[in-house]
């Protein structure tokens, strides 16, 4: 991977059109689609891979949370640093050729400690995408459409956990799960390739040509010291990530269990519904904070702040429901509210630092939120599944979720806090540019 950005591919320039920006938001949105294809295809194929290799729900929790979570935060900040010095797209390349790999490779094994070992190996590689493509799109896009871009991103993950639902379902119940990993992985090898032919690497905005386009970990550390929003945001979107990838990643096994369907109804439900609903709450996400956020900047973090607080009843209903039909009318709304909040806030977070520290924030913020979300959650809930079952029996898994949620409240306080916080910082920031 070379460190000079400039010998591996022409910069993107102002000149280049508009249709092109949104051509390389496409192409990323795509490698998005494929990192959370390969991260939540494990979550629908969980319950055949737990009758066949003999696994726990503290097991599986570990397979889909902590595991994979320790190894993506660990490795994503040092490679945001990078990113903020070198070629971003080489990065973004790299790393879905690597967790394509590990995929592909997972369909292969034997037992308990093969499939840790691959989906760490997943990790590894899913570290390298989205910190550098957060950097790249606030390149091609100026502030005042950054919201809705970065959200249309982030629809990646719903257009991921639509076929990572839908086809993993159906190819685990005709094909076997082994061959899911293997149909999935071997695409993103390819598309790896494409990317390094397609995409250019865009000129740095802002701060570029300055001592900030070199700023070092401790510096952007440094400045994100003083800024309390940035961590109140931090900790919001934490506590909406522990939950989403909590009861997330178990839901599909709820349904399973306590509702009787099958796994290809699962993902057809989850995929179908699941997916569009997310698709829709995160690009509403960015698109009203890019509206409403023109007078207020406020509103970037009030979206997440009012969407969470409308979503939990409705979550409730979708833990506690006795029929499937209402369980997935309450899920579907639900889902929207909750999904508002990451767009806007990544996009937010951006405002609060020099253009040369962005994919270092990023990472920093996803460090936070994917050891906090994705490391505890699943595991919690496994865990408290496993301890519940004694007390509970059969209705072990629901109540473990309903505790998760009951936390994930917390949410609420966080938001309230940062958007409190949010202008003053954003003046500081201002005041930094100026001076230099």
């Amino acid at each position: 991977m070379t460190q000079d950005s400039s010998s591996a591919a022409p910069n993107a320039s102002p000149s280049h059109s508009s249709n092109y920006k949104w051509f390389v938001l496409g192409i990323l949105t795509l490698v998005y689609t494929f990192n959370f294809i390969d991260r939540q295809i494990l979550v629908i194929l969980q319950e055949p891979i737990k009758a066949d290799l003999g696994l726990s729900d503290t097991q599986l929790g570990l397979l889909t949370g902590f595991s994979f979570a320790i190894v993506y935060v660990t490795a994503g900040i040092p490679i945001a640093w990078l990113a903020d010095r070198s070629n971003r797209r080489n990065i973004v390349a790299a790393s879905l050729g690597i967790f394509s790999v590990m995929t592909t490779l997972s369909g292969m094994v034997q037992n308990y400690t093969q499939l840790l070992l691959a989906r760490l190996g997943v990790g590894l590689g899913e570290a390298g995408g989205s910190p550098p493509s957060h950097s790249m799109l606030s390149d091609y896009f100026p502030e005042e459409k950054r919201g809705t871009a970065i959200s249309i991103y982030t629809t990646g993950i719903y257009f991921g956990i639509f076929f990572g639902y839908f086809a993993g379902g159906w190819i685990a119940e005709t094909f076997g799960w082994r061959n899911a990993f293997f149909i999935v992985g071997i695409p993103g090898i390819v598309l790896a390739f494409l990317l390094l032919i397609l995409v250019k690497e865009p000129k740095r905005t802002l701060a570029s040509a300055t001592s900030q386009d070199k700023a070092s970990f401790k510096d952007t550390m440094a400045v994100l010291a003083k800024r309390p929003s940035f961590w109140w945001i931090a900790l919001g979107c934490s506590t909406a990530s522990f939950v989403g990838y909590g009861n997330g990643n178990f839901f599909p096994s709820l349904l399973i269990r306590n509702y009787g369907l099958s796994v290809t109804e699962v993902g057809v439900v989850l995929g179908i519904i699941g997916g569009t609903t997310g698709m829709l709450g995160t690009f509403l996400g960015g698109y009203l904070a890019d509206r409403w956020g023109k007078k207020d900047k406020r509103w970037y973090v009030r979206i997440a702040l009012y969407g969470i607080l409308l979503s939990l009843p409705l979550s409730y209903i979708t833990l506690l429901g006795t029929e499937p039909f209402y369980v997935i009318m309450a899920y579907a709304p639900g889902h929207i509210l909750g999904t508002l909040y990451l767009g806007p806030c990544i996009a937010i977070c951006h405002t609060l630092v020099p253009a040369g520290m962005r994919a270092s924030t990023s990472a920093i913020l996803l460090f936070v939120i994917n050891m906090i979300g994705l490391g505890l959650g699943p595991l919690f809930v496994g865990a408290l599944s496993d301890s519940f079952s004694t007390y509970f029996g059969a209705e072990n898994l629901r109540y473990a979720m309903v505790t998760a949620l009951t936390i994930g409240t917390s949410g609420v306080f966080f938001f309230w806090k940062a958007q409190r916080a949010l202008l003053s910082d954003i003046e500081k920031t201002k005041g930094t540019l100026e001076a230099n």
